[in-house]
């Protein structure tokens, strides 16, 4: 999508749309770094989804004016950073509103600006990116919307303010009354203490009684996405009391949404709730066992596949399945595309990929070779070392099958030093295991525009997470869609989408990081290796990827399930906050221990 393409003169009528998505961060466009990974492309996937099939929806960020940051890899894949500055004024429209916070004890000003995401049909979604870069402000406050994830937790909470008591006072100002409010995941919570306000009509919040509580929770829906504790934002009473102050600070102890002792974002989103989900079926098990107080539903995540489909295999649905980009249930009718014509279109994808990384690199690989790709945010539990575990028998089994090929990619967080350490490793590996039989390399600065080129070019796709961490994983599907099967550990989205040996393989449970990647080994030289020997079984399993996972795993299903069982359901009923099991979750807490950034 290009930005000019995106954008509109005019703004669009707001009277009429009824749900409202908040999220921190959104993959709006590839010129623009409003997001840092799986999060914001998943929320900005859900709304070209919504776009394409005329949702009624609005949604609200921050414009994240230096972005996350770009990735610079050493020699020895040291990671270091730097900002990516951008202007909204010269890229964006105004929304021509400007409204008032009281943030730390002190009027925090903040405007907005408009990204329109426009479908396939004109159906326009307008994004409000708020922007606290305004005159009058405190100079300190001016910059509270530069930074992604940036800052110390004071910072974040100042950041989480904005987002949700902004978010609702924005859209008030627009004359926007949605009737459903979507925090993606918990940075958003506050949004439910800026509709308990406008609930109370001016009334003082310690005058709010259940009653008021449960207008509110009939209002939201909350989508937790992680396990991963650093995923679940949680701050000290002393910096809850300073930011918000004592109004807002008191009505969330007396809202019981604190959780050892601290503000937890997530207890506030689930307190506030009528409808929590995980985004996978066993996320939601994982999830429900975290919280066993609330009732926790799924839906699995998916991805905007006119986004991640290649430009070939674009070309090719077009000519084939005219209602594809509307209707993606249509993918299953590639069961009527030849297998060979898919193929070719890979064939294009992997020679686009290669000639982009021997750009970049200078290095060059050879389009013949089976090629592995594994890229995602670099994190301890995802275990991007994994595949390089037995290096004496990687080298083999390149040897054995005719050469092989790795493709590496991912940024790990400012401040997570493991992280850092693990692209090291990786370095290390590649520069220790290289020959004519195996090439490993590691991309720098992984982000919309190279996601796409490895999804859309290896062969296969490759995720190694520690379970039950894995959520659920996008990446994956986007490979699906573009006809590449997974060879992955049974968690989040691919023990839904794994059929083995027709859609990829699983790597088995095991009670040692050692005997998985042994049987990880074993899969890639006994069963995927002999099949990609074999070009006629190969294109059929790219068709059967496409077919049955790529008719399931994109966000049009998902969109409509949202719609279907937590916007608009039949019955609404509060049960977010109804006990629901005994279950509690003491053992999982030691499980859910890791110190990883989020």
């Amino acid at each position: 999508m290009s930005l000019s393409n995106a954008l509109t003169t005019a703004a669009p009528d707001l009277s009429s749309r009824s749900i409202a998505y908040f999220s921190m961060e959104i993959a709006l466009s590839p010129a623009l770094p409003t997001y840092s990974g799986g999060l914001g492309m998943l929320a900005g996937d859900t709304l070209r989804s919504a776009a394409d099939t005329c949702r009624p929806m609005v949604a609200i960020s921050l414009v994240h004016r230096r972005g996350y940051f770009r990735q610079n890899l050493d020699d020895q894949g040291q990671q270091t950073e730097v900002d990516v500055p951008w202007s909204p004024e010269t890229m964006l429209p105004s929304a021509n509103r400007i409204v008032t916070l009281t943030v730390q004890g002190r009027e925090l000003l903040v405007r907005a600006w408009r990204f329109d995401v426009t479908g396939v049909t004109g159906h326009i979604i307008p994004v409000f990116l708020l922007d606290t870069d305004v005159e009058g402000n405190d100079e300190w406050d001016r910059h509270l919307t530069d930074h992604l994830y940036g800052g110390d937790t004071y910072y974040r909470l100042c950041q989480e303010a904005v987002l949700g008591l902004g978010g609702v006072a924005m859209l008030q100002a627009l004359g926007c009354k949605p009737s459903v409010y979507h925090m993606n995941e918990g940075h958003a919570a506050l949004l439910s203490i800026g509709l308990l306000e406008e609930h109370l009509s001016g009334n003082p919040l310690r005058e709010a009684q259940e009653i008021d509580l449960e207008a509110v929770r009939c209002q939201c829906v909350f989508t937790t996405h992680t396990p991963v504790p650093a995923g679940h934002d949680q701050f000290g009473l002393d910096h809850m009391y300073q930011v918000l102050g004592h109004e807002r600070a008191s009505a969330i102890e007396r809202a019981d949404c604190l959780h050892n002792g601290l503000m937890n974002m997530t207890y506030i989103a689930l307190r506030f709730s009528r409808y929590v989900n995980g985004v996978a079926m066993q996320h939601g098990k994982v999830s429900q066992l975290m919280f066993p107080d609330y009732k926790v539903h799924s839906i699995t995540n998916g991805v905007h596949a006119a986004t991640w489909v290649s430009k070939p295999f674009q070309e090719l649905l077009d000519a084939e399945i005219s209602n594809w980009r509307t209707d993606n249930q249509y993918f299953r009718s590639v069961y009527g595309i030849d297998p060979a014509r898919i193929s070719a279109c890979h064939v294009k994808g992997k020679q686009r990929l290669f000639d982009v990384v021997a750009k970049r690199t200078g290095q060059h690989f050879n389009p013949s070779v089976l090629t592995l790709g594994f890229a995602r945010r670099v994190a301890t539990y995802k275990r991007a070392s994994l595949l390089l575990e037995d290096p004496a028998r990687l080298v083999a089994i390149a040897e054995k099958i005719g050469g092989l090929q790795i493709l590496y990619a991912g940024k790990a967080h400012p401040a997570d030093a493991a992280g850092k350490g693990l692209i090291r490793d990786v370095f290390a590996a590649a520069a220790h295991l290289n020959s004519n039989a195996l090439k490993i390399l590691y991309l720098e600065n992984y982000d919309w525009e190279l996601g796409g080129l490895l999804t859309q070019g290896v062969d296969v796709w490759v995720n190694t997470p520690r379970r039950p961490y894995e959520a659920s994983g996008t990446s994956g599907m986007k490979a699906a869609l573009n006809g590449v099967p997974s060879l992955s550990v049974l968690d989040g989205w691919w023990i839904e989408g794994c059929a083995e040996n027709v859609t990829g393989w699983a790597i088995d449970d095991a009670e040692t990081e050692a005997a998985e990647a042994a049987c990880l080994y074993d899969k890639l030289e006994q069963r995927i290796a002999p099949m990609y020997a074999n070009p006629a079984a190969w294109a059929r399993m790219q068709q059967h990827c496409i077919a049955i996972n790529g008719t399931f795993f994109n966000t049009h299903r998902m969109v409509m399930q949202y719609f279907r069982n937590a916007y608009f359901p039949t019955t609404v009923v509060s049960e977010a906050a109804t006990p629901t099991s005994p279950v509690k979750a003491p053992a999982l807490d030691a499980l859910l221990s890791e110190p990883t950034l989020a």
